[in-house]
């Protein structure tokens, strides 16, 4: 009967073959699949994950900003700091560190949390507060954030001198306490 038993060693042996092979490959599919979901991560949806903790951003101009990611939009994030908040548009933002490993998918946002960044400015508009305006020049205006266009932010001076700024010129908005 040892050539049933080398007969069942052999299948044996190539079940554990075909097993290890499918492993292998289900292995690289998971890879894979990883790789392409992970294509579809904002880094919107990294920073909701990180709300609530100590992060800090690297923005042209401006230097690195540190302080807790208090609240996170679509397209800006709120970040508290000592006697000062910045508004940052995410796409001024040139490097993130102290971000959360994980991601929180849109789909799960509250509709506040969909707010964009006109949202945001035209609550300091409300509030009157003084602001620090950071353009993408390097240039800064102290003023208040009067009106907030589709496009654009209409800003004043203490004299009362108008000011212009397009979204896309912005790199943030510094708020202090007066």
């Amino acid at each position: 009967m040892s050539w049933e038993h080398d007969l069942f060693a052999l299948f044996d042996d190539l079940e554990g073959q075909a097993a290890a092979a499918w492993e292998a490959d289900r292995e690289a599919e998971l890879a894979d699949r990883a790789r392409t979901e992970y294509g579809g991560v904002t880094l919107a949806s990294r920073l909701m994950a990180s709300r609530g903790q100590d992060v800090a951003l690297d923005l042209p101009h401006v230097g690195r900003l540190e302080g807790r990611l208090a609240r996170v939009g679509e397209e800006w994030c709120l970040l508290g700091a000592t006697r000062q908040d910045w508004i940052v548009p995410l796409r001024a933002v040139a490097a993130v560190h102290g971000a959360s490993g994980r991601s929180v998918p849109e789909v799960a946002w509250s509709p506040i949390d969909r707010l964009g960044l006109r949202a945001a400015l035209r609550r300091l508009a409300d509030a009157g507060a003084r602001c620090l305006l950071h353009l993408a020049d390097g240039t800064r205006h102290e003023a208040y954030v009067h009106r907030v266009g589709a496009d654009f932010l209409e800003a004043r001076n203490s004299a009362g001198s108008e000011l212009l700024v397009p979204y896309a010129g912005l790199v943030a908005v510094q708020s202090r306490e007066d």
